[in-house]
């Protein structure tokens, strides 16, 4: 086992390193493997790249729809990514998570590169394998959700600073603070979130004349601030009616969003939307009249049918309603977080105490300060969600890069200082290794039920087992000491590698994605537990059949191809999801598409109330659709007068009206000035069959098709 490194390694070429392959080489296996199985991954998200490739406009706003109605609710850099690989390679659900994916893997040499010229080798391997085994940095890069690709650029900005300070170069440390910028317009605030890190850094490791220091930390600030607003302010200088609306942002400005529902709200709780809609209003399990849409958030929940979701497996845990836990300073380590982020943060944490035992303000070295560096990211970081009232678990990636650095960087000296022998400080590897290890067993034991009883003991029996014999060997027989040593670093690995692997085996819901032996709402391999570990094994773990209300499927996937006039159910009746596709997602109604492709005469296919309708038309079928109510019902895209305008203009003359919905006033007036068109018009089948079925497209409420032809 190598110790740490002299400075000089920094001018030092690359070297090959096998522990950094192999790191690299599991996480694109785990970042890769099967997304080609993806439909359309975040079907919010995929929505909006289809529509974003049709129109340049569209491509510039990030469009939820192909009339530019109504933007998604982020900046769209990311999905500018998106798109280019999608025009690429085609729009799929694999060609939209390919950029997260290679961004989740490029974290891995890329924690390697930031630690290992002042930690050393060894500290540099157990961070690439940290980083590469974090469960919650594996299941969102296996998505379209934008924050893989948030945390690369975030990390990538402290490489830059990072060298900056080693070698002096001000325009390395100038690239850092514009990177975050740049990670502003990908999730906003979100971004903001490490610069008590960046700071701290640069006032204690720039080596500068005051003056200049403190100059070019200003204007790199500068720099970070105008490249973070300047989307944001050439969309809001643009007057109202001459663009998209802001997506779920109350005021119609994307400033206002960004410090709003994607600011400030995620730390209160406050979610209402601009239609007053409360942040109760959709929960999993609970079905309510709509039409599909669902809690306000990009990264939410999809339609739901009627009769609900059901209850969670056993042994997922809830705790609130995206299962993130009591608010309160032991937050990261209850069982419903726990298990995405926090297997190595006992580790980091005492390793942190650890590197500063011998700090000393007139003595404070490289190792001292960047250990400050990444506790800086940690603390603020894990404190935000520690009591914020509005997030998903996935966005603990966040935490990924501060705690593999710390526990890298923590591995390396306190086994230095545990081959000193003679110093009291050569207890604090065993004994970290010991309450890790404890706090595993924690983890594991909760899902017993699931994945057997083994996995608990035998992370806890190595971990305890290796402190023990460091305790007693310490000081003796060095070649036992060291296999030893390995084996509590690699014991440390087991439970976060067979998390970092739930996604493949028990598939994740791509909406809200999260790792996990019960984290999937359908498709991957079927709940395997390994045998030998004591649990039980399952077949696939799909979505249960949906209830009969929920609508019915075709012929072709065994469903009953009959649906009552006027009304349509178009869910699919294969017994679940199909891997990857968001929750309630409606598929391609053949006859009514080739019905409304033979009538057209109008710009826009269809108008649909939501975007779970409107995707398989947009992503599949490359159509063009209107979405009229953006992410949620309460984003005001659409009145009387503008809807009136868009059918006058020979945009669209078809709208799908699927139950009551909120915008009731909008509903009247399509009722009101459109004809119903009876389905038996594009469509045949046993309306007897259909009877004592809901057809419905959403949560509660009949689909039924309208011609508005106005003179």
């Amino acid at each position: 086992m190598e110790g740490t490194e002299t400075s000089n390694e920094i001018k030092q070429p690359l070297r090959m390193d096998l522990w950094l392959m192999a790191a690299v080489l599991m996480a694109a296996f785990l970042n890769l493997y099967g997304i080609w199985d993806e439909t359309y991954s975040n079907t919010y998200y995929t929505t909006a790249v289809g529509s974003m490739l049709q129109s340049w406009e569209n491509f510039f706003y990030g469009s939820l729809d192909s009339a530019g109605s109504v933007t998604i609710d982020k900046p769209p850099l990311v999905f500018w990514i998106q798109a280019a690989f999608a025009y690429v390679f085609g729009l799929h659900g694999w060609s939209v998570i390919l950029p997260q994916a290679l961004a989740g893997i490029a974290l891995v040499p890329l924690i390697y590169l930031c630690v290992k010229p002042t930690f050393g080798s060894l500290a540099a391997r157990f961070a690439a394998f940290a980083m590469a085994f974090t469960p919650v940095g594996v299941a969102v890069a296996r998505t379209n959700n934008i924050d893989a690709m948030l945390v690369f650029v975030l990390l990538l900005a402290a490489w830059f600073l990072l060298r900056g300070i080693r070698q002096n170069r001000i325009s390395s440390l100038v690239i850092a603070f514009a990177l975050i910028g740049v990670g502003f317009n990908m999730k906003m605030l979100q971004a903001y979130m490490v610069l008590p890190a960046f700071y701290l850094l640069y006032v204690l490791g720039v080596q500068l004349k005051v003056k200049k220091k403190y100059a070019v930390l200003a204007g790199s600030t500068a720099l970070m601030l105008l490249i973070s607003v300047s989307w944001a302010v050439i969309v809001d200088s643009i007057p109202a009616d001459k663009r998209p609306y802001i997506g779920s942002s109350e005021t119609n400005s994307v400033m206002e969003l960004a410090f709003g529902y994607n600011g400030v709200s995620r730390l209160t709780g406050d979610r209402g939307g601009a239609g007053g809609q409360p942040p109760s209003a959709s929960v999993p399990g609970q079905p309510q009249a709509g039409d599909g849409t669902a809690p306000r958030d990009g990264g939410g929940e999809s339609g739901v049918r009627n009769g609900g979701w059901g209850t969670a497996p056993a042994g997922g845990g809830g705790g609130g309603m995206f299962a993130t836990g009591t608010v309160g300073p032991l937050r990261l380590f209850q069982q419903e977080l726990s298990g995405q982020a926090s297997w190595l943060l006992p580790f980091a944490l005492l390793s942190a105490l650890a590197l500063l035992l011998s700090f000393r303000w007139r003595g404070m070295n490289a190792k001292h300060k960047e250990t400050l560096f990444w506790l800086a990211w940690l603390v603020p970081v894990g404190g935000f969600f520690s009591i914020a009232g509005f997030f998903h678990p996935y966005y603990l990636i966040m935490l990924a890069p501060p705690v593999a650095a710390l526990a890298g960087a923590g591995a390396s000296y306190m086994w230095a200082k545990y081959r000193e022998s003679a110093s009291w400080q050569a207890w604090l590897l065993p004994s970290s290794i010991a309450i890790t290890a404890l706090f595993q067993w924690f983890i594991l034991q909760t899902y017993e039920s699931t994945i057997g009883i083994g996995w608990s003991i035998a992370v806890a029996g190595l971990g305890l087992l290796v402190a023990l014999v460091l305790a007693v060997q310490n000081g003796r027989e060095r070649g036992a000491v060291k296999v030893a040593a390995l084996t509590g670093l690699a014991a440390m690995l087991i439970g976060p590698a067979y998390w970092s692997a739930t996604p493949i085996v028990y598939g994740q819901d791509a909406m809200i994605p999260a790792a996990g032996p019960t984290s999937g709402f359908g498709g991957g391999m079927g709940r395997i537990a390994l045998q030998g570990m004591g649990g039980v094994q399952q077949g696939g773990i799909g979505m249960e059949r949906p209830s009969q209300q929920g609508g019915v499927g075709d012929a072709q996937s065994g469903g009953i191809d009959g649906r009552l006039p006027g009304e349509m159910g178009m869910f699919p009746s294969d017994g679940g999801m199909r891997p990857g596709q968001g929750r309630g997602n409606t598929g391609v109604d053949q006859g009514l598409l080739d019905y409304l492709r033979k009538n057209q005469s109008t710009e826009y296919l269809l108008a649909v109330p939501n975007y779970n309708t409107a995707a398989p038309y947009i992503v599949d079928e490359k159509e063009k659709v209107v979405i009229l109510h953006g992410f949620q019902n309460s984003d005001p895209v659409y009145d009387e007068e503008k809807l009136e305008e868009l059918v006058r203009s020979g945009g669209v003359k078809y709208f799908l009206v699927i139950g009551t919905g909120s915008n009731s006033d909008l509903i009247a007036w399509i009722k009101k000035n459109g004809n119903v068109i009876n389905a038996s018009e594009y469509t045949t089948g046993s309306i007897e069959q259909t009877k004592s079925i809901n057809g419905s497209f959403g949560r509660g409420g009949n689909a039924v098709l309208y011609e508005v032809t106005l003179d």
